[in-house]
């Protein structure tokens, strides 16, 4: 049974830096691609970023290419955003989500999180 945990997040302050983590149990192959997606009160969940395990390819919505890095640790069946120069839009719920299949939306996504809140101030 596949589980998604986060941890991580919290408060900071615009230009600061914040860690997710997300570790993955009952990893197999419909879990090849695991990743982050995000919603802002009263806005819709939208994607942020995945890993493919198999390659460690990283794939970014273009709102943060550049601030945040999407890492995987397959020893430790985990995967990491490191979020950098916060802005008060990164404000949201993160949630990480898995799929066989490559997502940019959440249609393909089986598997999901609890959700993880990121609040950053101006």
């Amino acid at each position: 049974q596949v589980q998604l945990v986060e941890s991580g997040g919290g408060s900071a302050q615009a230009g600061g830096s914040l860690r997710l983590s997300c570790k993955v149990s009952g990893r197999t192959f419909s879990t090849d691609f695991t990743g982050w997606f995000r919603q802002a009160p009263g806005k819709e969940r939208e994607f942020v970023a995945a890993v493919r395990w198999t390659s460690s390819v990283p794939y970014y919505a273009d709102s943060v290419k550049g601030r945040f890095t999407i890492s995987s640790d397959n020893g430790k069946d985990t995967v990491y955003l490191q979020m950098n120069s916060l802005k008060p839009e990164d404000t949201a719920i993160y949630y990480c989500a898995a799929s066989t299949r490559f997502f940019t939306n959440d249609r393909p996504v089986p598997y999901w999180g609890q959700g993880a809140q990121v609040i950053v101030s101006s």
